[in-house]
C-alpha cells in the first residue's frame, strides 16, 4: 500500500481520499487543543502551521491535522469542539481529520503507514507526543519526520525545497 491508497475519516462522516494529494507536498501532524505545543497552530508565533500553509498552499502544499487524545488527555473534545476551537482560536483553515489514535491497537491506517515508512530517533516508530510532523514529497514518499519541539518555522526551508 502506498500513500495515495490511504484514506482518513473527516468529521461529519466524510472520507478524505489521499489520491487527491497526488503531486502535492503534504505535512501530516498529530494535533491537540490543550498542549504546550498548541501555539504551533497559530498562537503568538509569526510562523506557525497556519502561516506555513498560507505561504505555500497556492504552490501545492497541504497540511493535514490528526487530532489525538493519547498524550496527557490534551484533546478531550469531540470533532465539532476541536474544529470550532481550531477555527475560532487559531484561524486554522487546513483540513482536520476525525479524532483518532496514532499509537496502539486502534492506530488509524495513515499513522500505521507513516510510522512504518519513517521511524523516529533510535529507530523507534512510536509517536512520542502531540505535534510530531511527517513531510511527504510530490511522489508520496515520507522524506522527513520531526519531533514535537521542531517549529513550523524550522521546517519552512524543507517544504520550500520540495515545492
Amino acid at each position: 500500500m502506498g500513500f495515495y491508497d490511504l484514506k482518513a475519516e473527516q468529521p461529519g462522516g466524510k472520507t478524505f481520499a489521499f489520491e487527491e494529494l497526488k503531486g502535492k507536498v503534504v505535512l501530516i501532524v498529530n494535533t491537540a487543543s490543550a498542549c504546550g505545543f498548541t501555539p504551533q497552530y497559530k498562537g503568538t508565533r509569526i510562523h506557525s502551521l497556519q502561516a506555513l500553509y498560507d505561504k505555500y498552499k497556492e504552490k501545492g502544499f497541504v497540511i493535514l491535522g490528526f487530532p489525538c487524545n493519547q498524550f496527557g488527555g490534551q484533546e478531550p473534545g469531540d470533532d465539532n469542539a476541536i474544529s470550532e476551537f481550531c477555527t475560532l482560536n487559531h484561524g486554522v483553515t487546513f483540513p482536520l481529520m476525525k479524532k483518532s489514535d496514532v499509537n496502539g491497537d486502534n492506530t488509524n491506517e495513515v499513522y500505521k503507514w507513516l510510522k512504518a515508512e519513517k521511524s523516529g530517533l533510535l529507530g523507534l516508530t512510536r509517536i512520542k507526543w502531540n505535534f510530531e510532523k511527517f513531510l511527504i514529497d510530490k511522489e508520496g514518499k515520507v522524506v522527513h519526520r520531526w519531533a514535537s519541539t521542531t517549529s513550523p518555522e524550522a521546517i519552512d526551508a524543507e517544504v520550500a525545497k520540495l515545492l
